[in-house]
C-alpha cells in the first residue's frame, strides 16, 4: 500500500504488486479481451451495456436513499444525483469518469454512498454532457455551472456550506478545472478539499500514457488517444490550462488527494500533477498503490479497500479542518 514516501521506489517494483492485485488484472484483461471499441460500434451502446452491468466494470446498484435536483445550465438543465446522510458535515461535489465519453451519475451510487456514510457528506454527482455528442467545454461547463449552484445553494438545501470536489479518471480532470474556473471566473477558493483519483491533468500525453501500450487492462494508450479525440474536437491547444490542469496556475488551491495505481496510464498525471500543486504552495498528499491498475479502487479487493478509506479519511478531516 502507500507508505509514508510517496516517492519509495520500493512502491514501483514488481515484487510490491500482491498476489491478489495480480489476479484482480489478469481477471480485467481476460474480460476485456476481444470487446468491441466504443468508437467502432458508437459511445451510446456501450454506455447502454455499462448500465445493464456489461464490460468490466461490477455492477453499481441503484440507492433507494438517492434523488435527483435539477439546476439551469449554459446547455439546458442538469440532473445533480444526491445521496445525503441526516445532518451533513459538508457537500462533496463528485464528477464521474468514463473517458468524457461514457458513465453517468446513476453508476455512482455505492460510491456515494460510502462516502456519505464514512465522512457524513451530502454527496453531489453532476449528470454532465458527454462526448463525442457533446465536446469541450460542454462537460465542464456543466460541472462549472453545478460548482456555482453549490456555492450559491448549499446552505438552504444541505445546512452546510462546507464543499468539498473530486472524481475519477476523466471526473479528477473536471474537478481540477471546476476548481480553477471557480477561482478565475468567480472568485471562489473555498473548496475545503479535493479528492483526484487517477485523474487525467495533461491532454497533451504525459510519458507514461505514450507508453502503457495496448494491453487491456482499463485504458490503453488508444483509448487515451480516442476518449480525447471524442472530448477536444476542434481544439487546437491542448495545453491550455482550462483543458490541460497540469499547465495552470495553481496558487492559491484547496488541499488534494492524489490516488494512483502504479500499473495505469495515468501515473504521470498524479505524480506530475501532484508536483505542481506542492510547488504552487499548497497541501497535497499523493497515494500509490503498487500494480493499480485503471479504475482499481472499483473493483473489490485489498488495495480498493486502502484506497477508499484513505480518500474517505481525507474528506472527513478536511470538512473538520
Amino acid at each position: 500500500m502507500s507508505g509514508s514516501n510517496p516517492f519509495d521506489p520500493k512502491l514501483f517494483a514488481a515484487d510490491a504488486i500482491s498476489a491478489e492485485t495480480k489476479a484482480i488484472n489478469d481477471a480485467i484483461i481476460q474480460a476485456m479481451e476481444g470487446a468491441p471499441d466504443w468508437w467502432d460500434i458508437g459511445a451510446q451502446e456501450v454506455r447502454d451495456a455499462r448500465a445493464r452491468g456489461e464490460g468490466p466494470f461490477p455492477l453499481a446498484p441503484k440507492s433507494p436513499r438517492a434523488r435527483t435536483i435539477e439546476i439551469g445550465g449554459k446547455g439546458g438543465r442538469i440532473a445533480l444525483r444526491v445521496i445525503a446522510p441526516d445532518n451533513p458535515k459538508g457537500v462533496y461535489l463528485h464528477i464521474h469518469g468514463g473517458g468524457w465519453t461514457l458513465g453517468a451519475a446513476d453508476q455512482q451510487d455505492p460510491l456515494l454512498e460510502r462516502i456519505a456514510d464514512k465522512a457524513g457528506l451530502a454527496c453531489v454527482s453532476v449528470e454532465y454532457r458527454l462526448a463525442p455528442e457533446h465536446p469541450y467545454p460542454a462537460g465542464p461547463d456543466d460541472c462549472e455551472a453545478a460548482a456555482v449552484w453549490l456555492v450559491a445553494n448549499a446552505k438552504k438545501e444541505f445546512g452546510t456550506d462546507k464543499l468539498t470536489i473530486g472524481g475519477e479518471s476523466a471526473g479528477g480532470h473536471l474537478a481540477a478545472v471546476t476548481i480553477l474556473r471557480m477561482r478565475d471566473r468567480h472568485g471562489y477558493a473555498g473548496f475545503k478539499g479535493a479528492n483526484l483519483v487517477f485523474g487525467a491533468f495533461d491532454m497533451t500525453m504525459t510519458p507514461s500514457q505514450r507508453a502503457f501500450g495496448n494491453e487491456r487492462l482499463i485504458l490503453r494508450t488508444l483509448d487515451i488517444e480516442k476518449f480525447s479525440e471524442a472530448f477536444l474536437k476542434g481544439v487546437k491547444d491542448k495545453r491550455d490550462p482550462d483543458i490541460s490542469p497540469l499547465y495552470a496556475d495553481l496558487k492559491g488551491l484547496c488541499p488534494a488527494l492524489f490516488t494512483i495505481g502504479t500499473r495505469d496510464a495515468l501515473l504521470d498525471d498524479s505524480l506530475f500533477m501532484y508536483g505542481r500543486w506542492i510547488a504552487a504552495g499548497n497541501e497535497a498528499e499523493l497515494a500509490v498503490y503498487p500494480g493499480g491498475a485503471h479504475g482499481f479502487v472499483a473493483f473489490p479487493g485489498e488495495l480498493a479497500a486502502a484506497a477508499n478509506a484513505r480518500c474517505d479519511e481525507f474528506l472527513t478531516r478536511v470538512t473538520a479542518g
